[in-house]
């Protein structure tokens, strides 16, 4: 969560993301032959990590919030118990995830019916998870890290093969760390630090960016610029961006102009750069997930808040009695040198396996700052999630509104592999062809990406507008049925 307090002009970091297992190694997803076993660090209890957001709940409340979490969480337990309408995007996930979901009993139970995807409209109803939350409310994390819901958890996490302790769920703490910020083109950009890799991103790709009059070229040559500086960036991400508080990361460095204008002398304004011609460091398909809202009050405070838990349906495990699906984080950790996860993103050493460690994220929960105006933005969308935030700041910054931001066409380059990828609609024909005469392998697909939500305060007339992805349609809004009871 990026968080800024209007009475004072905070801006805060709160960094509430998962830990390794204190019983993690660095090797425990290899084969007998040091071959990555890509099934162990996504399916199954072994692929989850500490999950924080229980402690970042009660930190927010305790810190910064007015209302109790009684309170807070109140529309989320009645929107468990009384239960909520099973929609296309909902169906097109777990059409995803449920052969692995069909495999875990209690899963199962939860979100299929009698083994298949349930029916558009079927009413979804989760009693334990209701109860879960009315604990939170009325403990706080205490009731989620200790007693017995922890060896609850604990025990059942150890039965499905995974190796958590009560000492790991009792040791978590949120972390609040100071955000990145820089400036380009007479904004100021607020963003996410490591373990996110999303600001140092940011801060590479404008800085390399900066002296090329980009915003003046039209759509092909700007792509270039755009694409070659995506490039770099990841290839940083992959060698340089881990945990803070285990490695050492080179923040002042990669997010600064001297570095960017070293990055810069490499690229051909008028040739793709071949990744392989970068200094080294792998691929695998890309799926959506994930969270992102954001908010303005009426007093101005900000708050961009990106949750997941990695894939859809996290690792396809449901502790009996909890009502949730255990995450599968451990795969954003780097498994091995070289090796991709999930979403085709390599690592190195600085996002290596250690107990107690976070693993990178591509999370990116954004504030733009500009003379008249300021807005917040963020998207779920896995290892996409920087570029579409990187959009969706260029198209506010040329002038566009928060709807505008969140409906740009999206296209995205993440170093291995060597792709320009594409949403259906982001170029024309002509476009893909000039492109690929430029050196770039072009990869239009046949979906969109994300759920970019965006909130644009007008500080000078007081206006409020904000900008919902139209990608998907009636997700994540919240409204009510005529009856009241059941949410979609």
């Amino acid at each position: 969560m990026l968080l800024r307090t209007a009475k004072d002009g905070r801006d805060v970091f709160v960094d509430a993301r998962e830990r390794a297992p204190l019983a993690a190694t660095r090797d425990m997803f290899l084969d007998a032959n040091g071959e990555a076993v890509r099934d162990r660090s996504i399916n199954g209890a072994l692929a989850a990590a500490i999950p924080g957001l229980p402690a970042g709940l009660e930190h927010l409340a305790r810190k910064y919030g007015r209302l109790p979490l009684s309170k807070s969480l109140a529309p989320a337990i009645r929107l468990a118990r009384e239960g909520w309408k099973f929609g296309p995007k909902n169906s097109s996930m777990l059409g995803y995830r449920r052969e692995v979901l069909a495999g875990n009993a209690a899963a199962a139970a939860l979100f299929l019916r009698d083994g298949q995807v349930p029916a558009l409209g079927t009413v979804m109803r989760n009693e334990d998870y209701a109860r879960t939350l009315e604990l939170i409310a009325a403990k706080g994390a205490d009731g989620f890290y200790r007693g017995d819901y922890a060896k609850r958890l604990v025990n059942g996490v150890r039965q499905a093969g995974g190796i958590w302790s009560e000492q790991d769920l009792a040791e978590y703490r949120v972390v609040e760390r100071a955000p990145i910020r820089l400036k380009h083109r007479g904004f100021e950009i607020v963003t996410a630090p490591p373990p996110s890799s999303g600001g140092v991103a940011l801060a590479t790709i404008f800085n390399v960016l900066e002296p090329y009059g980009y915003p003046q070229l039209d759509k092909v040559p700007r792509t270039h610029l755009l694409v070659e500086a995506m490039r770099r960036a990841y290839r940083d991400r992959a060698v340089y961006l881990g945990d803070p508080d285990f490695v050492q990361v080179p923040v002042p460095l990669l997010a600064s102009r001297e570095y960017a204008a070293g990055l810069r002398a490499g690229i051909n304004p008028d040739r793709a750069t071949p990744s392989d011609m970068l200094p080294s460091a792998m691929v695998a398909p890309s799926r959506p997930d994930t969270s992102h809202f954001s908010i303005v009050d009426t007093e101005g405070n900000l708050v961009a808040v990106t949750q997941t838990v990695n894939l859809p349906y996290g690792n396809a495990v449901v502790v009996p009695g909890t009502g949730f699906l255990l995450n599968n984080e451990m795969d954003d950790f780097s498994v091995k040198p070289g090796v991709p996860n999930a979403y085709g993103l390599v690592g190195d050493d600085a996002n290596a396996i250690a107990p107690g460690k976070r693993p990178l994220s591509s999370m990116t929960p954004t504030f733009l700052v500009g003379p008249d105006r300021v807005a917040v933005l963020g998207t779920p969308g896995g290892s996409r999630i920087v570029t579409m935030v990187l959009l969706g700041l260029l198209e506010m910054m040329d002038g566009g509104s928060a709807q505008d931001a969140a409906s740009a066409p999206r296209f995205h380059h993440q170093y291995l592999p060597d792709q320009l990828s594409a949403e259906p609609e982001a170029f024309s024909t002509e476009e893909v062809a000039a492109l690929k005469a430029r050196g770039h392998d072009v990869r239009v697909g046949d979906r969109s990406w994300g759920n970019m939500n965006v909130v644009q305060w007008r500080r000078d007339t007081g206006a409020v507008e904000t900008g919902t992805d139209p990608r998907w349609k009636g997700v994540g809004k919240g409204s009510s049925s005529e009856k009241g009871s059941i949410y979609r």
